[in-house]
């Protein structure tokens, strides 16, 4: 997937928040310790430093919703994660994002910290970030 492909979905999947630029995601795959999986319905987003790994991104088209396939990323990503080297799974998630706090959840992570305030509605309103993790295998 190009930067515009990314930043397409992510504009269709995030309408609570800013969605991505095709600029950002463009910097983001130029990064070496950034990885992607997924297709065109769905991707995931991750990131890989000293023997941690960081999910930057989940994001699926809304047609394609309650298909599994955002837990199907969620499971490839860890497992290049864990193949890579990295012990510990890290994700920021907004704290009214129900469906993405279920997803997490069933996938084993628990929470681990708070991050007041950090992400910014249209409406100019903000929704704290619950910081998540889990050990990988």
């Amino acid at each position: 997937m190009t930067p515009a492909d990314l930043a397409r979905l992510h504009g269709r999947a995030f309408i609570q928040s800013r969605p991505w630029s095709e600029a950002e995601f463009a910097t983001l795959l130029g990064n070496p310790y950034n990885h992607l999986v997924g297709d065109n319905r769905c991707f995931a987003l991750f990131q890989l430093i000293a023997g941690e790994a960081e999910l930057l991104t989940i994001a699926t088209d809304p047609a394609y919703r309650r298909q599994g396939l955002a837990r199907a990323c969620m499971n490839e990503w860890q497992i290049q994660a864990a193949h890579a080297g990295a012990t510990r799974a890290l994700l920021d998630v907004a704290a009214d994002n129900d469906p993405a706090i279920a997803l997490y959840t069933a996938c084993g992570y628990a929470p681990c910290g708070l991050r007041r305030a950090y992400y910014r509605r249209p409406s100019g309103e903000t929704a704290d970030a619950i910081v998540m993790e889990r050990p990988l295998p």
